[in-house]
């Protein structure tokens, strides 16, 4: 699954999706720290925020990712849907 989520990285301007609710769903659960979250929250360019996003929680490992992906299907199925997420 994290494969998936890289392949979605480099291809992701083609691909917006909704950052704002991930971000706090990741927040709430562990999965990015307060800094990282700040972070993500001060870029005004969806793109870097996205590709932030989707690399800070790449590199915290399989688990991470698989939970950043159960999040992304929960806030935007059909997105999930077209990557073949679900």
């Amino acid at each position: 699954m994290a494969e998936s989520i890289f392949s979605y990285a480099q291809s992701f301007p083609r691909k917006p999706f909704r950052t704002s609710s991930l971000l706090d769903k990741l927040l709430e659960k562990k999965v990015i720290t307060d800094s990282e979250w700040e972070s993500a929250d001060e870029m005004q360019n969806k793109r870097d925020k996205a590709r932030f996003v989707i690399d800070t929680v790449r590199k915290k490992g399989e688990a991470a990712s698989s939970e950043m992906i159960e999040f992304l299907c929960e806030t935007d199925p059909f997105l999930c849907e077209h990557l073949g997420l679900l």
